[in-house]
């Protein structure tokens, strides 16, 4: 859609009647200010996003006059790796960091009713997965 933004105001002319008639509305005009939001907009969600807006809008219409709230078009910054990635190093330092805890306060006992999988409420084999993804030895949390 965002190659063919002459097509929208058709498109929407054909949905307004399509959702106007499915819940018994006669919408005879469409706000210029609305047109041209739906034109500018990028529309990551393609048709889909568009349908679901006009039926919302539709549904929500009390005139003859079909109007979209600006506020459903809200336009989102396109994410960058950049800040991604810090994120999810932080997340995977998180996840050792419980990971340690718990096998330290298990020492070093990963299943059974006090090992570390019950103390962090997973299954025994899902963290011994993630032990063996971490490179987290556990045996340093062992105590003699």
């Amino acid at each position: 859609m965002r190659e063919r933004v002459d097509d929208i105001p058709l498109l929407v002319g054909y949905l307004i009647d399509r959702y106007g008639k499915k819940a018994g509305k006669k919408i005879r005009n469409i706000n210029k200010k609305t047109l041209d939001l739906l034109q500018t907009y990028d529309w990551p969600g393609n048709i889909r996003e568009l349908q679901n807006v006009i039926e919302r809008a539709v549904i929500l219409c009390d005139g003859e006059t079909f109007c979209v709230d600006e506020g459903w078009l809200t336009r989102v910054a396109p994410k960058s790796h950049v800040t991604s990635i810090p994120l999810v190093a932080n997340l995977v330092a998180r996840e050792r960091e419980m990971l340690e805890t718990a096998l330290r306060e298990a020492k070093g006992m990963v299943g059974g009713p006090t090992g570390a999988a019950a103390k962090l409420g997973v299954p025994r084999q899902t963290l011994e997965s993630k032990i063996r993804k971490l490179g987290i030895n556990r045996d340093r949390f062992k105590t003699p």
